[in-house]
């Protein structure tokens, strides 16, 4: 049965938005994990900064690869949304891009480096971990109106009125503490398959600490969304009982790192069901505000249909998207059995 171009629209976008969560998650603990590893680094009485760059070590060349899947849906799906928005945002692209593009090429070659210069590959990566989240994040905000500009059919972005925006400060806050906390979770319960006390103990805490700052910036986001983009929360604010569902997953998740440990008695906490419990708070939140949207990309002039490709087109990217799939879905788990669960890994000495 042949598929009208809405449809075809809405699966691509979804594709799409789908990259978006899965890198959004990955990336926050990639990047969390750097800025811990910078943050413990000296403090060689505890084996948290060496919990961190054993987590850190294999996942940045994965988390990678759904930033190419992302660059790569939008700008063969979405062509004409791609020629906006990269024009618009060819300032903080050009700064996202640039900072990906140090911190991989030091992590490549970190490992080969003298001993003396690997504290430094630490701080590029724990600093540039720290400010991409907070440029990648400015997207989201930019795409709700009142920011971009059309003139003589040229688009343009207003940074004046970007950098004096409620609502832009109060996403990039969220993402500051969403890294933390998400890579605070992770870690902790790396550090509880490893057996390390301390570490747990530390990132625990972490968790504990950020996870309410990080909630508490994505209720500034709906507070500043009421006021400068009207239009999104009066949509988010149609699927209430989602986030209300979304607000009682985060609380399972503070919970679970209370209840008994059910591996190690002496240790309170399962943060395994916490990393769980946060990623479903996360994909309802962002299927909400995802939901909440379209059918704009970028608000009021792009929309999904006028950035659309040819459904000819789109069906056969969409085969091959399937095929990509299928073909990668194996290395990843793998890759999780590898270093995720291997107690041989994770607990091996430096």
């Amino acid at each position: 049965m042949q598929m009208d171009v809405t449809t075809d629209a809405l699966i691509a976008i979804t594709i799409l938005w789908g990259f978006v969560f899965i890198y959004a998650v990955m990336a926050s603990m990639d990047f969390g994990a750097g800025f811990w590893s910078m943050i413990y680094m000296n403090k060689e009485q505890t084996k948290a900064a060496n919990i961190a760059n054993k987590y850190l070590s294999p996942t940045w060349e994965v988390t990678n690869v759904f930033i190419v899947a992302i660059v790569v849906a939008l700008f063969s799906m979405f062509p004409g949304a791609t020629f906006v928005l990269g024009t618009v945002l060819l300032i903080p692209g050009s700064i996202i891009l640039l900072l990906l593009a140090l911190r991989s090429g030091f992590l490549v070659f970190s490992h080969s480096l003298p001993k003396k210069y690997r504290k430094a590959v630490t701080y590029i990566s724990g600093i540039s971990g720290f400010i991409i989240p907070s440029i990648l994040i400015m997207v989201l905000p930019i795409t709700h109106g009142g920011f971009i500009f059309k003139q003589n059919n040229n688009y343009s972005l207003d940074l004046g009125l970007v950098f004096t925006s409620a609502n832009v400060y109060s996403f990039v806050g969220f993402a500051i503490f969403s890294t933390l906390f998400l890579s605070s979770l992770l870690l902790a319960d790396f550090s509880n398959v490893a057996d390390e006390d301390e570490a747990y103990s530390i990132y625990r805490k972490g968790a504990l600490i950020t996870g309410p700052l990080s909630l508490m910036m994505a209720f500034f986001i709906m507070l500043t969304l009421r006021s400068e983009a009207n239009w999104l929360f009066t949509k988010m604010m149609q699927n209430f009982p989602i986030l209300l569902v979304s607000l009682l997953m985060f609380l399972l998740a503070g919970l679970a790192l209370f209840l008994p440990n059910s591996r190690f008695k002496h240790r309170k906490g399962r943060p395994r069901l916490a990393v769980i419990a946060i990623t479903i708070q996360y994909f309802l939140a962002s299927y909400v505000y995802g939901r909440a949207h379209l059918p704009y990309m970028a608000y009021p002039d792009i929309t999904i249909m006028s950035g659309f490709t040819d459904p000819v087109t789109f069906r056969a990217l969409f085969i091959t998207y399937i095929v990509g799939f299928i073909i990668l879905f194996p290395g990843f788990y793998f890759f999780w059995r590898l270093f995720m669960k291997d107690k041989r890994y994770i607990r091996q000495e430096d």
